[in-house]
């Protein structure tokens, strides 16, 4: 069977550099990989001010741009999305909203809804709460606020979802991609509850495969950490290709 293109969409306020790491992992193994850009933070391109702004149809329309390329290089080849945190939010969009790609794996994704998290959801609605304010006075989210620099309306739709429950886009129907989501273990922010809650806001549960990486599966100088799981990927790879 020809091997997938793989799209690796990024987490929020991640640079698409980030992910070498992940690309070259894929590389080893003989698939091919791509990290898509995160706006705002790739090296060169606009970031986020008074007059440069963008919403999740936005991040949601690149992804489908690069979906659409892939598959007009190579009509035969599989098209997988591995969507990271915010990136396995946008990945799963686009396959509600698109001609869906062929599998997703989602790492660290969730529902960002404050009742999701521990001590009450406090920190993360404390969050939530100051992103309308900051983004009011200053026309974006300047820093250091979580994902900042942030487009104010992308900052603003996501500080919702934390408030209300609500997602950025209307479900109303399952996504039957088929799927593999991982949990980090002891992930600070897509806790386990949070990523539940995301797989049934968004998957048909007959189609998700689900995983665990747990600390003791690191490899060494490897970690489950939200964010630098990523510096020694190895193992979600293999995972990925035994899915």
């Amino acid at each position: 069977m020809t091997s997938p293109v793989v799209l690796i969409s990024p987490a929020m306020a991640v640079p698409s550099w980030f992910y070498r790491p992940l690309v070259s992992a894929f590389d080893a193994v003989g698939w091919e990989a791509r990290a898509l850009g995160r706006r705002g933070f790739e090296d060169g391109g606009p970031v986020a001010s008074r007059s440069a702004d963008w919403s999740y149809a936005d991040e949601i329309q690149d992804v489908a741009d690069a979906v659409a390329k892939a598959r007009a290089e190579e009509p035969d080849r599989p098209v997988l999305l591995l969507g990271h945190s915010l990136g396995g939010q946008v990945s799963t969009f686009h396959d509600l909203l698109h001609t869906p790609s062929d599998g997703l794996v989602l790492v660290g994704v969730s529902v960002p809804h404050f009742r999701s998290y521990p001590y009450g959801g406090l920190p993360v609605l404390v969050m939530g709460g100051a992103v309308p304010v900051l983004t009011r006075a200053f026309g974006f989210l300047p820093k250091p606020a979580f994902g900042a620099p942030g487009a104010r309306t992308l900052m603003r739709e996501w500080a919702r979802w934390v408030r209300t429950g609500r997602p950025p886009v209307t479900i109303t129907r399952k996504v039957a991609t088929p799927s593999l989501v991982v949990k980090l273990q002891a992930d600070a922010y897509a806790v386990s509850k949070a990523t539940d809650a995301f797989v049934d806001l968004a998957l048909d549960a007959d189609h998700v495969t689900r995983w665990t990486y747990t600390r003791s599966q690191a490899p060494e100088g490897g970690t489950t950490d939200h964010v630098q799981w990523v510096k020694k990927p190895e193992v979600v790879v293999a995972r990925v290709l035994e899915w």
